[in-house]
């Protein structure tokens, strides 16, 4: 066999060899980001469920859910006074004013756009 033969199979192997590893390696490089992204998410979830796990613990407290019940929904018991104090920042805003009544243009669309652009 001449050298150039001996060359052209070895570049057809080393091609066969090359598309043969390059989809299974690309599959696994995407699914180590892809565990990489569940794991992230997995940790981010553990976090959650255990703030959710220590509120409940708190919120088993009779008196952490009368402290609650007091400040989210304002009760009182009997025969206390409640008082609300209102700071300016707390009052809301001013409405927004209604715009007054506008005059409607008379005549066709190109009448009034020739008047916009002729300053009449």
């Amino acid at each position: 066999m001449s050298t150039t033969r001996r060359a052209a199979v070895v570049a057809i192997v080393v091609c066969a060899l090359a598309f043969t590893v390059a989809v299974p390696l690309r599959t696994y490089l995407s699914q180590r980001s892809e565990v990489r992204e569940q794991e992230a998410q997995r940790a981010q979830l553990q976090q959650e469920v255990a703030q959710l796990r220590n509120r409940k613990g708190q919120l088993s407290d009779p008196a952490q859910i009368e402290a609650e019940a007091r400040r989210r929904l304002r009760y009182v018991k009997p025969g206390e006074t409640p008082y609300v104090v209102q700071l300016p920042e707390d009052q809301p805003a001013a409405p927004p004013r209604q715009p007054g009544p506008q005059e409607v243009p008379q005549g066709s669309w190109y009448e009034n756009l020739w008047d916009q652009v002729s300053g009449g």
